[in-house]
Parts: structure tokens; C-alpha cells; sequence
């Protein structure tokens, strides 16, 4: 079986889907394994590291030939990839639909890892987890970097310097990281999201739990371990409960998705009207649309009352050695947990739970139920 690594060609990715690590583990298993020029340059592994770990390093057409096996961050483009062969990367299915479409019409096959479902017997192969782990701890060093003043607490002949408040506003992966991450830096750490599980997280990190009480917010979170879109009411009342908060704080970094839907507006123009000047806002997921009002991907914005906002579009790519790292044995794990040793090749079995959350393509067909009509 012949596994192709891509170089990765959407703006701004660094990334790369393996590493020297995981070619060496492929081939123990039998595999071929092909590196494009140039794909780890980006993540700081020359193509000399993975020449030498084993892998053939050439040209796209060279690498695509006759390949099994696509791995990549980010879907690759289907010009040049084998009929037949299977893709596996970060597809983007929701906002993607062309790109699955193209999939289909040349018979290629495509797990979306996205799509991986969080059970247990899943978490070692959970890229959306290891590259949230990253942005959370990333997040809160951008913001670091943007506030003028110290975190800890310091106490000097000269008088004392508080410690900074930081609010964060969603705690799935990345935000529980964003708190850890804060405290270590001395910060004075709340956290709020709908789901009241989180709670417990919170406390357990050393952060001031901020949430609403009523009965809505005790179905908040999906099967998948979500948060659910809340009704208008429960809104109002989040919003008045975070504007009381807000206006305390020194950074706030929002988190907050929903799968498939544009972010959630966590942080209106009125609230951060009332931060004072110097305060530093980290929009984490700017590039569905944001939490945050008046924040642009990519873009550092200053309001009029001296908040800076933050938002860059992929926060694991402005780590992009450790997140490959991670990301490539997150790859290296799916590959090894169906991998067929008499084969020596890579078999999903129908019926597999992971399987049938994670392939969206197969047979020239788009199958998952989630993007069907």
C-alpha cells in the first residue's frame, strides 16, 4: 500500500500530516510512504528528515501515483489523486460541499476527520482535540503578547501590580486550555459556557465558574459533547450575565462553535464599550463568522476605546511543528487501529462506529446522513 503526503496549499496552513516519526511507524507496518517536495518545509522538517526516515520525497505527480493512501491537513485539491484511492484529512464537509462533490464524481474515497465521533476508542486519532489543545494554550499567549501590562500579580517596593482578569467564553477543548494556560501565567481566570458539565472543569483548573441558572441550561449539551443552539430567552439572560463580567475584564477570549452553523455572537459592540482602554479580546472562531462583533480574520483591530480584538483564522498553523506533531499521530493512530498486517493495508470495515462517522465519500457517492438533501 502506498501512502501519499501532501503539501499543503490553502493560505496561511504551515501544517504538514506526517512527520519523520510517523513515516518510520508506516513503514514497520508494510506501507510505501511518499512525501511531496517542500510539504514539511512550513513545520520545520526539511525534506532531507523525511528522505531519511524512509520516504520517497518527489513531485506531486510522483507522490499522487499510484497512491492508496491521500494524508493531509486540509482537503486536498482531487487533480492527480488516484481513482480509487482514500483521503483522509480535515475536509471542512459543511463548508466544502464542492470539493466532497469532486470527490465523488472521480471515485475517490474521503473520511472527513472532523467527523470522527468523541467515544473513547476514538480519542488518540481526535485532531479536532489535539489542535484545539494548541489554539486554547496559543490563544492566551497572542493575548500575552497584546496586553500591555503584567499577568501575575507582583508585589514590588515600588507598589503592587494586580494580576490580570481573563474571561474565557466557551470550554470544550480549547477554552479549558485557555484556563490552564492563564492561570499559569498568574491571571486571575472565570470561564462561562452553556452546558453546566463544565462547571466541575472549570473549578478543576482553578477558574471562577460564570453561568446562568434556569432549566435550559441543563439540556445544553448535544450527544457529541456540544454545545446546543439556546433559545432567545436563555440568551438575554446569558447576555446580561456577561455584559456584568465583561465589563470587569482585562482579556476575554471566546471560543464558542457549533458545528455546521456560524459561530454564535458571544460579545456585542455595547459590551466592549465597556472594557477599558488596553483590554485585549481573542476572537477564536473568527473564521465562521466570529463571537466577537467588529472581529476580522486575521486582523488586529483597535475600537475606539483603545480594545484590541484578536482573530486569526488557524490558530494550530501558527504552531505548526508541534500541531504536525500531534496531528500526524492523531493520522498514524486511524491508520494503525484498521490497518489489515496480512494485507499490510488500510481496511475500513462497514459497520465500524468510527467508520461510519468519519467516511463521507465512497463508491462516486457523498453517504454521510449529515450532508445529505
Amino acid at each position: 500500500m502506498k501512502i501519499a503526503v501532501m503539501k499543503e496549499t490553502a493560505p496561511g496552513e504551515r501544517r504538514v500530516a506526517a512527520t519523520p516519526e510517523t513515516v518510520r511507524k508506516f513503514l514497520a507496518l508494510g506501507a510505501q510512504v511518499a512525501v511531496e517536495e517542500g510539504a514539511g518545509l512550513r513545520a520545520d522538517v526539511p525534506d532531507a528528515e523525511f528522505a531519511a526516515a524512509g520516504a520517497l520525497v518527489g513531485s506531486r505527480a510522483q507522490v499522487l501515483d499510484g497512491a492508496d493512501l491521500v494524508l493531509a491537513v486540509q482537503g486536498p485539491a482531487p487533480e492527480g489523486i488516484p481513482a480509487g484511492a482514500l483521503v483522509l484529512a480535515m475536509l471542512n464537509p459543511y463548508q466544502s460541499r464542492d470539493r466532497l462533490e469532486a470527490y465523488a464524481a472521480v471515485g475517490i474515497d474521503a473520511v472527513a476527520l472532523e467527523f470522527i465521533p468523541r467515544i473513547t476508542r476514538a480519542q488518540s486519532m481526535d485532531v479536532l482535540s489535539s489542535q484545539a489543545n494548541l489554539a486554547g494554550y496559543k490563544a492566551v499567549i497572542d493575548a500575552a503578547h497584546a496586553y500591555g501590562r503584567a499577568f501575575p500579580m507582583m508585589m514590588t517596593a515600588a507598589g503592587t501590580v494586580p494580576a490580570a482578569r481573563v474571561f474565557v467564553m466557551g470550554v470544550g477543548v480549547a477554552g479549558l486550555q485557555a484556563i490552564a494556560t492563564a492561570k499559569r501565567l498568574g491571571a486571575i481566570v472565570s470561564a462561562t459556557d452553556v452546558r453546566p458539565a463544565t462547571r466541575e472543569q472549570i473549578l478543576s483548573l482553578g477558574g471562577k465558574p460564570v453561568f446562568v441558572e434556569d432549566e435550559e441550561a441543563a439540556e445544553a449539551e448535544t450527544a457529541g459533547g456540544y454545545a446546543r443552539e439556546m433559545s432567545e430567552a436563555y440568551r438575554a439572560k446569558q447576555a446580561a450575565l456577561i455584559s456584568e463580567t465583561i465589563a470587569k475584564q482585562d482579556i476575554v477570549i471566546t471560543t464558542a462553535l457549533i458545528p455546521g452553523r456560524p459561530a454564535p455572537r458571544l460579545v456585542t459592540a455595547e459590551q466592549i464599550a465597556t472594557m477599558r482602554p488596553g483590554s485585549v479580546i481573542v476572537d477564536m472562531s473568527v473564521v465562521q463568522g466570529g463571537n466577537v462583533e467588529g472581529s476580522r480574520a486575521d486582523e488586529t483591530v483597535v475600537t475606539e476605546n483603545g480594545v484590541t480584538i484578536l482573530g486569526f483564522s488557524n490558530y494550530p498553523s501558527r504552531m505548526a511543528s508541534t500541531a504536525s506533531a500531534l496531528f500526524a499521530r492523531n493520522l498514524l493512530n486511524f491508520v494503525q487501529t484498521f490497518w489489515d498486517p496480512e494485507a499490510k493495508a488500510l481496511k475500513l470495515p462497514e459497520g465500524d462506529e468510527i467508520v461510519t462517522g468519519a467516511l463521507v465519500v465512497k463508491g462516486g457517492a457523498i453517504i454521510h446522513p449529515a450532508l445529505q438533501g
